[in-house]
């Protein structure tokens, strides 16, 4: 009974192939540029949503190199996770994120969409930090608060016209 593989478990350990360091995504510095495949795994979604968000949010600009692979930056992947976040989670329609986006934080509304989306100044004027961005996270006052929930469920009123008028 002849075999090219040693039978001895020891000897096997012995003549493995050496280990290959792999640097997973989550090691990379909190700079470094990010693959379509990264960033699609990062927000959970398939990479041809990423792509034709690209065709339909004019912000999105990832740097492309060579034979057309996409490299996104911090900023980029922030303002995806954004655009996620309006879409899936807060009800807006494409139209209504791009609005969002050309008004640019200029409307109330719009601020208040976004607020919760703070990202580094340099990604847009849309997504400059605001000034309680260091607050503790439900550090409103009591008033503020019930003035806050007042003003949301007069928007989700409004939100909910507007979808049985067909708009």
């Amino acid at each position: 009974m002849s075999s090219d593989f040693p039978q001895n478990p020891e000897s096997m350990a012995l003549n493995a192939p050496p280990a290959v360091s792999v640097r997973p995504v989550e090691m990379k510095a909190p700079g470094a540029f990010r693959t379509i495949s990264e960033v699609a795994g990062d927000l959970s979604v398939p990479q041809h949503v990423l792509r034709f968000w690209e065709s339909k949010f004019q912000q999105i600009r990832p740097l492309k190199r060579g034979g057309g692979r996409r490299y996104y930056r911090p900023e980029d992947i922030h303002l995806l996770n954004s655009i996620k976040d309006l879409l899936y989670n807060q009800g807006f329609t494409i139209r209504g994120v791009q609005k969002l986006l050309r008004e640019g934080g200029k409307s109330p509304f719009a601020r208040g969409a976004l607020d919760s989306h703070v990202a580094p100044a340099s990604a847009s004027p849309l997504h400059a930090p605001s000034a309680n961005a260091n607050a503790a996270p439900g550090s409103l006052s009591a008033e503020k608060r019930r003035a806050v929930e007042g003003i949301l469920t007069e928007l989700k009123a409004l939100r909910e016209m507007l979808r049985q008028s067909g708009i």
